[in-house]
This record gives C-alpha cells, structure tokens and sequence, in this order.
C-alpha cells in the first residue's frame, strides 16, 4: 500500500510539474514585434516623348483632293485616252447634262470651272441618289460599308445608275482601265461634304 501511495504522490507531482510548464511555454510564446517599417515604394517613369498621329483626312476639301489625285494626279489639264478631262476626268457629255457649254480647251484651262463642274456634280448625284445614302449609309451592302462620301465617289465613276443597280442587285461596275465602283466607295469612304 505504501508503493500504490507513493506511486500516487509521484503521478501528481508529474501532473503538476507539466501543467506549470505547460502555462510557463504559453506565456513564452507571446507574438513578436518586428518592428517593421512601412516602406514607401515609388516608381520612376521615363519622360514621355511627343508622338505625332496622323489622322485621316476628311473634310470635303481633303475628299476633292484624294479623288482629283486618284483622277488624274491633280492636274487640270490632262485628257485620257477615252477623252475624259481635267483633275476630275469629265466627259463632255456629263459637262453639258450639267449645263455646262464649254470647249475642251475652255474647260481644260479653266481650274476654277472645273471645281465648279465637280461640285455641281456631286450636289446633282446627292440629289439623285438620296434615298439610297438615307437608307444604307452607315450599314454594310455586298460587303460595302456604305457612307455618302463613298457612294457620290462610286457615281463620279460609275453613274448613278449603275450605283442605283449595286444597291438592287449586288451590280459591279469596271471603267476602261478595270478600276470597280465598289473600290470607289471603299476608298473615298467616310469624308464629310459640304453640298446644298
């Protein structure tokens, strides 16, 4: 009985002994300031340059400009070989449907005619082909993004009926030289007039 109690008194006594330890390692392991400091992080950006960006050109001006330039290289007084004349290549019976009663040299020396026979050109097609800029300018027709610009450009080359024809039944217009009305209105596309 002696042994059972002294192996009782020594069971307590370990018991005892973990638990203070056990309270005394908590204690030790309070967190542990690090003190670390907020550190500021800043970035260096390198200069910036000027960048210059070249937009497309769109006002009317700059519309008469592209399409006297792809006509004839601006030249007022050039003929082709089919007989269309001047920076915008009229023929002579185009002129005369548009009232002007000029000669060939009279209209070929004559820049200030020749502006003035464009835009009445472009004010009667406008006219003639309203409808059809009304109702598909901004949508695309047989692959066609179509706007004003691009359509009164394909009937400087084609006429307004064969753009008329695009429009009802997918028609493809080629000059003498194989240039397509559709490539006309993809290229003088998206330019804003000034026409009464």
């Amino acid at each position: 009985m002696k042994n059972v109690s002294k192996l009782g008194i020594a069971v307590i006594a370990m018991f005892t002994v973990m638990a203070f330890t056990s309270i005394n390692a908590v204690r030790y392991h309070e967190p542990v300031n690090l003190n670390i400091k907020q550190q500021t992080i800043t970035s260096v950006l390198p200069e910036l340059e000027t960048v210059e960006i070249n937009l497309p050109a769109t006002t009317h001006n700059d519309f008469l400009e592209a399409l006297g330039h792809k006509e004839s290289g601006n030249n007022y007084s050039i003929v082709n070989s089919y007989g269309y004349m001047g920076r915008y290549q009229f023929g002579s019976s185009t002129l005369k449907g548009l009232g002007f009663r000029v000669t060939k040299e009279e209209f070929l020396n004559n820049p200030e005619l020749q502006e003035q026979a464009m835009q009445a050109l472009l004010e009667h097609n406008s006219k003639k082909l309203r409808r059809q800029i009304e109702k598909y300018c901004g949508t695309t027709v047989n692959g066609v993004f179509i706007t004003e610009s691009g359509v009164l450009a394909a009937a400087h080359l084609a006429g307004q009926g064969n753009v008329k024809k695009f429009f009802r039944k997918g028609y493809e217009f080629k000059d003498g030289y194989g240039t397509t009305m559709t490539s006309y209105m993809r290229k003088f596309s998206g330019y804003q007039l000034d026409l009464n």
